[in-house]
C-alpha cells in the first residue's frame, strides 16, 4: 500500500523560508505527476505546484517566483522550497501523487507565517 509522509512544516516569520518534503512509502509503481496543494481555514483546497515525470512544472500565480517544486525519482520524494513567505501562505499543505496504483494524498503539514 502506498503512503505519503510529509515533513517540513512549521512556524516562520514573513519573509522567511521553509522546505517541505513528501516521501512515498510502500511499493510505488510508475509514479507520474507529483504536487502540492494547500487549504487555508474556511477556504477550498487549492493547487500550489505540480511537477511531471519529465520535470515540467506548473505553479499557482500566487506563488510564482517564490516557490520551487522539485522531485527525486530515485528517492520517490517531492519537495517544495518556499521563499519570501507571506501571512497569506498560511495553510495546511498536502502532497499529492499520481501513479499506476491511482491517486494518493498525504496527511497534511501545517505552515504558519506570522506578520
Amino acid at each position: 500500500q502506498v503512503q505519503l509522509v510529509e515533513s517540513g512544516g512549521g512556524l516562520v516569520q514573513a519573509g522567511g523560508s521553509l522546505r517541505l518534503s513528501c516521501a512515498i512509502s510502500g511499493r510505488p509503481f510508475r509514479v507520474n505527476a507529483m504536487g502540492w496543494y494547500r487549504q487555508a481555514p474556511g477556504k477550498q483546497r487549492e493547487l500550489v505546484a505540480t511537477i511531471t515525470r519529465d520535470d515540467r512544472t506548473n505553479y499557482a500565480d500566487s506563488v510564482k517566483g517564490r516557490f520551487t517544486i522539485s522531485r527525486d525519482n530515485a528517492k520517490n520524494t517531492v519537495y517544495l522550497q518556499m521563499n519570501s513567505l507571506k501571512p497569506e501562505d498560511t495553510a495546511v499543505y498536502y502532497c499529492n501523487v499520481d501513479g499506476a496504483w491511482g491517486d494518493s494524498w498525504g496527511q497534511g503539514t501545517q505552515v504558519t507565517v506570522s506578520s
